[in-house]
């Protein structure tokens, strides 16, 4: 048998093969190669033949998510601290996490804590707070 039922969309049209899949995740694309499986043309539906080619599958998405994720945060955290006019060594110094902590966090090399992102998301919609913030952590403005 070359083809069977979707069991997500209900198209007779699934086909027995092993191909390159691609998905789409918070606008970028994810391409798995050689996917073994049964493919849905109709909803782009995939049932694996294998658990391990399942856990392959599941592990390469996660890994490309995990990856645009901190691309994204990375470019977020880098022009939210731009709109507020901070340089890289202010930024350290207001937040912590070092000298080259902002610059890591930038290339997503490192994560800034949940507090340091919380703050940054606080100054970026109240900016006229960030002088208040740089007396607290006796940083002169």
């Amino acid at each position: 048998m070359n083809t069977k039922s979707c069991a997500a969309c209900g198209s007779a049209a699934m086909v027995r093969a092993t191909r390159d899949t691609t998905k789409n995740y918070k606008g970028e694309p994810i391409t798995v190669p050689a996917v073994d499986g049964w493919h849905c043309p109709e909803c782009g539906e995939i049932e694996f033949v294998t658990a391990e080619g399942a856990k392959r599958y599941s592990d390469a998405v996660g890994a490309a998510m995990d990856a645009i994720h901190s691309a994204k945060q990375a470019a977020e955290l880098r022009a939210t601290r731009k709109r507020l006019g901070l340089k890289q060594a202010e930024a350290a110094a207001i937040f912590g996490g070092g000298v080259n902590a902002f610059s890591e966090y930038e290339r997503g090399i490192r994560q800034p804590s949940r507090s340091t992102l919380l703050l940054l998301q606080l100054l970026d919609r109240h900016p006229e707070l960030l002088n208040e913030v740089r007396q607290f952590a006796h940083i002169g403005a």
